[in-house]
């Protein structure tokens, strides 16, 4: 039985196939019996440009449990990239942090100060300031 849940999203950026790069437009995140794994239901990402023929798609088919991984990773990524645009490049992007923080602390520090503090934290991440790695 098909799920119905899909979601799309517009995507600015690039993916491969083959060989060759093309333009993304779009980005469709799917929940769905597998077409390719030999799995049950999947998460499908799906990276295709509207513009082009129909093989400009790059595909994913993950678990959910990878798909869950896998957005913990991008939250921890996004969060360290607004750090660094923030502080390290001084581009201004305004962070949400805890009162006793600066931005001057490393995103593996933050602590959201609630639901809507503009940072969010990947499931694994301490409440509480903790040393992670040592940062050069």
């Amino acid at each position: 039985m098909c799920t119905s849940i899909i979601e799309i999203a517009r995507a600015e950026g690039m993916a491969k196939r083959g060989d060759d790069w093309f333009p993304l437009s779009q980005a469709v995140v799917a929940y769905d019996h597998a077409r390719h794994a030999p799995l049950g239901d999947v998460i499908t990402l799906d990276f295709i440009n509207a513009d082009l023929d129909p093989g400009a798609r790059a595909g994913i088919e993950l678990t959910l449990d990878t798909a869950k991984e896998l957005r913990a990773a991008l939250d921890r990524a996004i969060t360290a990239a607004e750090f660094e645009e923030a502080e390290v490049r001084g581009k201004g992007a305004v962070l949400s942090l805890v009162q006793g923080h600066s931005a001057k602390t490393p995103p593996e520090f933050w602590t959201p100060r609630s639901p809507r503090a503009g940072v969010s934290l990947a499931p694994g991440l301490a409440a509480e300031p903790r040393p992670v790695h040592a940062r050069e």
